[in-house]
């Protein structure tokens, strides 16, 4: 591991043991309810009066496939009630039902909440599992952010600009069924905690999405389609021991390429997050051995 690495990582431990900030509900607890609806007060007003957060459904679809994604809707969540899977399952076809031709014209803004609404039972929404300050917790229209999160992807390989978008703040399992790189999500609570982007293609992009019996597809679809290619990559990625907890680092970098004479030439090297996360489950030396992974002890630093 090289000096500046070390010092980054340094930085995120002293970040997680000793944070700069504490928020309001957390000193006073008993005023999370009236702070949580504050937030979402404030955030409803500031999406109503943005001209740039307005984006239509349309029933036909354009003809450009620009990127595509699949992601299975069953996977292992340590010891979870299955059942909250089959509820996840129903969230999510909601949604979609929301989201699915959804158009972002060039400039405009896509909101996850503001495109679904409340995830409510009166809006038809059940109990899911969902991270909540630090802790899985279940609650109505839990299982959401694996759509975020999907989209999230799609939209990293397609020219929009990240306007909002948050990491989980725990990794509670080693996900069986996941092939993305570590952290390539993003986490939503309504609706203060949002994924945001703004097209800045110079035509409109649109999604595409719909539910098989075993597996979430998705397309991101245009009028044209882009002069290359972008490509996600995950660099540094290692298991970090601090004491008796245990920490996960990667860094996620998006390439851009554009095509000249039928060959890509390297267009722009973006390091778009830097993931550090508390570990809940147990690293063994088989595991770390099985996945290629390295782990490093901090203790003494």
């Amino acid at each position: 591991m090289n000096d500046f690495l070390e010092k980054e990582i340094i930085k995120r431990i002293n970040d997680y043991e000793t944070p700069q900030r504490i928020t309001f509900s957390g000193k006073y607890p008993v005023l999370k309810k009236p702070i949580v609806f504050l937030h979402c007060l404030i955030k409803s007003v500031q999406n109503f009066l943005d001209p740039g957060i307005r984006c239509k459904r349309e029933k036909d679809f354009f003809d450009c496939v620009l990127t595509t994604h699949q992601s299975v809707l069953r996977r292992k969540y340590g010891n979870s009630d299955p059942i909250l899977q089959e509820n996840k399952i129903v969230n999510i076809k909601k949604a979609i039902e929301k989201l699915n031709g959804i158009v972002i014209m060039p400039n405009r803004i896509f909101s996850f909440w503001n495109t679904i609404g409340n995830p409510s039972s009166k809006n038809g929404y059940v109990s899911g599992r969902f991270f909540l300050n630090g802790k899985v917790v279940e609650g109505v229209g839990g299982g959401l952010c694996q759509l975020s999160t999907f989209l999230y992807w799609m939209f990293l390989h397609v020219p929009v600009k990240f306007l909002e978008r948050h990491n989980h703040s725990i990794d509670d399992f080693p996900d069986s069924g996941n092939n993305l790189p570590f952290r390539c999500g993003a986490t939503v609570l309504y609706n203060y905690v949002d994924l945001k982007v703004k097209n800045e293609f110079n035509f409109p992009i649109q999604l595409k999405l719909w539910v098989t019996d075993n597996d979430l597809h998705g397309q991101i679809v245009s009028l044209s389609c882009m002069p290359g290619n972008i490509h996600i990559t995950e660099k540094n990625h290692c298991f970090i021991k601090r004491g008796g907890a245990i920490f996960q680092f990667s860094e996620i970098y998006r390439e851009e390429t554009v095509r000249e004479n039928s060959s890509e030439e390297m267009c722009k090297t973006e390091k778009i997050a830097v993931n550090f996360t508390k570990v809940l489950y147990d690293i063994s030396d088989e595991y770390l051995k099985e996945n290629n992974f390295k782990l490093y002890d901090f203790s003494s630093l």
